[in-house]
């Protein structure tokens, strides 16, 4: 099935509006739907472009089983892991909503603006495991396997663990990967402080708070994670064009106190990781994100 959607009437008014807003998060998601639209287009991939004042573009899978918003040989590989192909199944939740089609059948990993996408694109790509420039840059052994929605069960006061996932597992590191969200969510400080280790981990006077609510919840809750972890790393990755992103990070690395654990906590740009990535995934990632390899061009800014 092919959606036929006129891009030009959702591109134009976007375009206007980005002058009105500061948001870095909305310049790139305005990016994002013209470098998508065009990808789309060209490779004729079925697709639908979703409403809204910046829309996104929401793939599918075609008669061939190839899918727009993926590298052919991640996405075959993917397919090919049970583990990887449960989170092609994550349910769109807003579909109903923003698609003219109403289809309730499509999948989070479906939309331009899926940051675990993009990182199932980067590491279930075949080359990408055998990389040893890769591994260095991360610290990680050879063959360490990518486990995708790892839950660490973080220690509770209660004696219970929490449920929440970790987008990223590579052997002792956990990575959260951002690309177009706002923020790295808020959450009422009674939730935070539900943690077994909050207090002994986090000067709280230092971190952002405004009443009762927190925010880089999901910052505070993957460095709690690696904590309980003798050899346990954190690495948030995300996109260079986002510094709001990466102070929020500088912010709440400063309200850590145990200095072994600051040096086990890490910020890396999709720019630099791109740098030693196999070329067609180097330019998967500069035509559909306008993601540039760090050193060789703007993206790294």
């Amino acid at each position: 099935m092919r959606y036929l959607i006129d891009p030009e009437h959702r591109v134009a008014p976007v375009a206007r509006s980005i002058h009105r807003s500061g948001c870095r998060s909305r310049v790139l998601r305005q990016e994002l739907s013209v470098r998508n639209i065009a990808w789309a287009q060209v490779r004729n991939c079925p697709h639908e472009v979703s409403l809204g004042s910046v829309p996104s573009v929401i793939y599918r899978e075609d008669d061939l089983g190839l899918h727009g918003n993926f590298i052919d040989a991640s996405y075959r590989a993917i397919k090919g892991e049970p583990q990887w192909a449960r989170r092609l199944g994550k349910v769109h939740t807003s579909a109903r909503r923003v698609l003219l089609s109403r289809d309730t059948t499509r999948c989070e990993l479906d939309s331009c603006n899926s940051s675990d996408a993009l990182l199932m694109n980067i590491f279930c790509h075949p080359s990408t495991a055998q990389t040893d420039e890769v591994r260095a840059l991360l610290a990680l052994d050879s063959n360490t396997p990518a486990v995708f929605g790892f839950r660490p069960g973080i220690a509770l006061k209660s004696n219970r663990r929490d449920t929440t996932e970790i987008d990223l597992k590579l052997g002792s590191l956990f990575i959260e990967a951002k690309l177009t969200e706002a923020d790295f969510r808020m959450a009422p400080l009674r939730l935070v402080e539900r943690y077994r280790d909050f207090e002994s981990i986090f000067d709280r006077h230092l971190l952002d708070m405004e009443g009762g609510t927190v925010r880089s919840y999901q910052l505070i809750r993957g460095i709690l994670a690696v904590a309980a972890e003798d050899e346990g790393r954190f690495c948030v990755l995300c996109d260079a064009r986002r510094s709001d992103l990466i102070d929020a990070w500088h912010r709440v690395m400063t309200a850590v106190m145990p200095y072994e654990l600051r040096c086990r906590l890490q910020l890396l740009t999709w720019q630099e990781l791109a740098a030693p990535l196999a070329a067609d995934v180097q330019v998967f990632l500069h035509d559909k994100f306008g993601i540039v390899a760090a050193g060789i061009g703007s993206g790294s800014r």
